[in-house]
């Protein structure tokens, strides 16, 4: 490995990754970055080198919900920088579960493959109904989603995330995608609550295939039918294993995350959004969706040392 100046060169991915996020911070407070002209990240005209707002829609080049989602999602690269972020988090919640398994003296005995620790995952900001219905703890409802209860559990929702999450992404925007994502999901463990404790990132998915259930619906053409049908099928097929599991598998949060992504998707229109308006909405969704679920982490591990239900 090439070593520059005494210290370890970064690799040329995370190189042009820095210079995006150095140019997106620079443009955002106004200072530094390449002296060129720029697109309106709202409505997609070209601006000069010194604007400072879009002379077609007037939104703020420098600080604004517009500038800084386009730099993140510069930053993350690719064209479905949100389902790469998502599939990060669950991945580096499951290391901090299986890690908090262990120091909680869980993992004598437990399953890797089957079954992650309760008390980790309760302290982790799993879904339970006296956290939530009694101590309202509602933040739950968002971190359950990145929450899995073992290795296969998070294997097979990685893979269903990663094959259906950047369609609904390419599909909506970034923006828009988080929000359905995130909504969806609470949606479910809103229903779920009501029932038993819960994890996982399941029910955000089935809101995934919710909304596209819905996208077909909405559009004629043998190939739209097909599609519709091979979704039902699959929907059917979950719901069956989850009533044939008994309560290993949430099917409360699965017919909730469906339901809502259904409804979603029959509000929504099924494609990027157009013109400023359309977009400034795109991004403040987005942003909202966000926000709480960062604001929801920042709950979780402020309550992370509280007493156990039963200890106190």
């Amino acid at each position: 490995m090439m070593v520059q100046g005494g210290v370890l060169a970064l690799p040329y991915q995370w190189q042009m990754r820095v210079e995006r996020l150095k140019r997106m911070f620079g443009g955002m407070f106004g200072g530094g970055g390449e002296r060129r002209p720029q697109l309106c990240p709202a409505c997609g005209a070209l601006v000069g080198i010194t604007a400072t707002k879009c002379h077609e829609c007037g939104t703020n080049l420098r600080f604004g919900l517009a500038a800084w989602s386009k730099g993140l999602s510069e930053f993350f690269g690719g064209h479905a920088p949100v389902t790469t972020v998502i599939l990060i988090v669950n991945v580096v919640m499951f290391a901090v579960s299986l890690l908090a398994t262990i120091k909680s003296n869980e993992g004598e005995g437990f399953s890797l493959l089957f079954g992650m620790g309760n008390q980790a995952l309760y302290r982790l900001g799993a879904s339970n109904p006296y956290a939530v219905l009694i101590e309202h703890q509602w933040w739950r409802l968002i971190t359950a989603s990145f929450l899995h209860g073992g290795l296969l559990h998070i294997g097979f929702n990685m893979m269903v995330l990663l094959d259906i999450g950047p369609i609904v992404e390419e599909l909506y925007g970034s923006p828009r995608y988080l929000f359905l994502y995130i909504v969806t999901g609470a949606a479910g463990f809103v229903l779920s609550v009501f029932h038993h404790p819960a994890v996982g990132a399941s029910a955000s998915l089935l809101g995934l295939i919710g909304i596209m259930i819905a996208v077909t619906t909405k559009r004629s053409g043998a190939a739209m039918q097909a599609l519709r049908s091979r979704l039902i099928s699959w929907v059917v097929s979950i719901f069956a294993i989850g009533f044939l599991a008994g309560g290993m598998i949430d099917n409360w949060g699965h017919f909730g995350g469906l339901a809502a992504g259904f409804i979603l998707g029959k509000l929504l229109a099924d494609r990027e959004p157009a013109g400023p308006g359309e977009k400034k909405t795109a991004y403040a969704l987005g942003w909202v969706a966000g926000l709480a679920t960062i604001a929801s982490f920042i709950l979780m591990f402020l309550h992370y040392s509280d007493q156990l239900p039963g200890t106190r």
